[in-house]
Formats: structure tokens, C-alpha cells, sequence
């Protein structure tokens, strides 16, 4: 086998009724991309070659039983399955959501031993991956458990980063969440990520309100004068650059948050609605907090469009580069930190 030397990007499939298997050949097609990283597709060989047959490609898999025997230049999948998968695009189907989780399970498995560099997540339907074995709302709560660090659902472009307070909550339970310690958490991985996954050097992060208006001096609500802004003002006492609370309202509208390295906004919508809306085909959902590298596109399984080869793949490809500068990033990083500087000989 050939030696692999590059940066070793592991993909789980997703959905398989999705476009999870059209988004993964389009942005491997362009054999620049392999110049770049090796990449190993966690799924079967009979799966890789339908989606291959089905939408043309002329993409030459390596395919391997052994995480451990990857070839550089070329796609490789790894077989997390060896029976054949009955495939209807569009479908929402619970037994296909069992194969998502099982090329979910063993991408994880090589992230956590070493096999792979990075994970890149295709997209998954968050119903039909429910069971016994599995009850968590999506990737990020899954990787919590299995990585080590505090996770937080970090979206990112070069020059828009969208972090959350709260994200897969129900709108009724959001105050519930924010509290003193929660928003330090969320702030400080945010602030830490920044620096060591994005290579700034002095951080600039705005903060959104929780209610409209930031609750008006209590007439809309007054978490954020009770709970919001006295615990921004010790944040910002310690000497990170954390501002707010804005009105969320008008900060994006007004290009404000282009004075900021990162915008963490207080629930799901509040802050994914304006990142797609500047963003979206470009967006790149990435993980902060954890000891590993993980990220994915900024869309669903788009079961309106699946199979019929019309899916854009931009996101995808995106979140495959996005993992391996944060990785490159990473380890610049840790070097930097590990390794004081040495003590120079006394001049005689």
C-alpha cells in the first residue's frame, strides 16, 4: 500500500436516501482536492458503487476492509457494512437511518484512535436516526459524548462565524438554559476556539440578546439585564474583548457584525437564519471545543433534489478544507504552546 502522508479526512455517509453520496463524489471529482487530503469514506463498497453508477462518475474507489491501509490519490471507502442497502432517493426511512449511524459510529471510532485526521459529516435526518441505540439529536450531541472538551455548534465562513448559547432547544425551554455558567462555558470555547482554531490573536466577540430588543429595560423580558449583561460585564473584567448584548434584530441588517471576529447569538434561529441567509451553499458547520476535528455543510439530506444530480456540492467542499486548516491550525497551535522557548547558552 501506499504511504499516506497527508492530512487524513474521514466522511461519514449520512442519509443514504439524501444527497449525502452525490455531495461526497462531486467534491472529490476534482482531483485537486485529493492534492490536498486522503479521503476515507465510511460506508461499503456495493453503497460507493451504486451512488457511482447512479449519478456517473468515473471516481475510482480504493476499497478497503483495513482503516489502517489507505491510498493516497485516490477516494478510499472503508466497509462499515458488507450487504447490500436498498437505496430510494427522497425516502424517509428509518432502516436507512441505521445505516447512517453505523458509518457515523465507525468514523468516530478511527477519529478517536488516530485512523483518521478529521471528520466531515454528511448530512443525517435527525428522525430517523432515533432508536434505542442511539437517542441524541444530531452529530454534535453524539460527538460530545464520544470526544473530549465542551461542544458548541460553531458556523463559520471566512469572514462570518456564528456561535450558540442554546441550539437544538425547544423555543419554550431557551431562558430556562441561559444561565451564568452556560454563557461563561459557551463564551470561553468560542474565545478559545478563535485562537486556536481560526489563528486569531486577539479575539473580538459580540454577544446577541436574548429577548427583542435586548427586553427593553425589562418591558419585554428581564433575563437580559439580570442574567445576559452582569455576567458579559465580569467576562469582559477578565480582559476578553466580549461585547453586548445587541439587538438581534438589527445587527446583521446593519453589517455590524463585520466588526467582530465571531457573533454568539442566544438560540438556534437567532443566529442560523442570518447565517444562511449571507451564507448559504458556503457555510461550514464546524464543532468547536473538542479534541477532534469535525465539521459539516451547512444543509439537510434535501430529499426534494436527491438522486436527480442537481445538488450543490460547495458546502461539502468547504467543510472539507474548513476541517483541514482547523486541523493545520490545531497543530501549529499546540506546538507553539508545547515547546518554550530554549534557554540560550550564557555568553562568556
Amino acid at each position: 500500500m501506499k504511504k499516506v502522508e497527508n492530512i487524513v479526512v474521514g466522511i461519514s455517509i449520512g442519509d443514504l436516501n439524501g444527497i449525502g453520496g452525490e455531495i461526497i463524489l462531486k467534491t472529490f471529482e476534482d482531483s485537486r482536492v485529493l492534492d490536498f487530503c486522503t479521503p476515507v469514506v465510511f460506508a461499503s463498497a456495493k453503497t460507493m458503487n451504486f451512488f457511482k453508477k447512479h449519478f456517473k462518475s468515473e471516481i475510482v474507489f480504493n476499497i478497503t476492509n483495513n482503516v489502517k491501509q489507505l491510498v493516497s490519490g485516490k477516494v478510499n471507502v472503508f466497509n462499515s457494512w458488507n450487504e447490500p442497502v436498498s437505496i430510494e432517493f427522497g425516502k424517509e426511512d428509518t432502516k436507512i437511518g441505521e445505516y447512517a449511524i453505523k458509518s457515523l459510529h465507525s468514523a468516530t471510532k478511527a477519529l478517536k484512535e488516530g485512523d483518521v485526521d478529521v471528520l466531515v459529516t454528511a448530512p443525517i435526518n435527525k428522525h430517523n436516526i432515533q432508536s434505542e441505540a442511539f437517542k441524541f439529536p444530531g452529530h454534535t450531541d453524539y460527538l460530545a459524548q464520544e470526544l473530549e472538551g465542551e461542544s458548541l455548534m460553531f458556523m463559520v465562513t471566512d469572514t462570518l462565524r456564528v456561535g450558540l448559547l442554546t441550539d437544538h432547544v425547544p423555543v419554550k425551554d431557551i431562558v430556562n438554559h441561559i444561565t451564568e455558567d452556560l454563557i461563561v462555558k459557551k463564551i470561553n470555547t468560542v474565545y478559545q476556539s478563535l485562537i486556536e482554531d481560526f489563528n486569531i490573536v486577539r479575539p473580538k466577540i459580540a454577544v446577541l440578546g436574548i429577548n427583542p430588543h435586548t427586553g427593553d429595560s425589562g418591558v419585554i423580558g428581564n433575563e437580559d439585564d439580570t442574567v445576559l449583561r452582569p455576567t458579559l460585564k465580569k467576562i469582559k473584567e477578565e480582559g476578553k474583548l466580549v461585547y453586548g448584548p445587541y439587538a438581534a434584530d438589527s445587527f446583521f441588517g446593519s453589517d455590524n457584525y463585520k466588526n467582530f471576529d465571531a457573533i454568539i447569538a442566544s438560540y438556534h434561529d437567532q443566529g442560523l437564519i442570518p447565517f444562511k441567509t449571507l451564507s448559504f451553499g458556503q457555510g461550514v458547520n464546524f464543532t468547536a471545543g473538542l479534541n477532534r476535528v469535525r465539521t459539516s455543510p451547512d444543509h439537510g439530506t434535501a430529499y426534494e433534489i436527491a438522486g436527480k444530480g442537481v445538488a450543490d456540492s460547495n458546502s461539502f467542499k468547504e467543510a472539507v478544507f474548513t476541517a483541514i486548516q482547523v486541523f493545520k491550525n490545531k497543530s501549529d497551535y499546540k506546538e507553539l504552546t508545547s515547546n518554550p522557548l530554549k534557554k540560550q547558552p550564557k555568553k562568556i
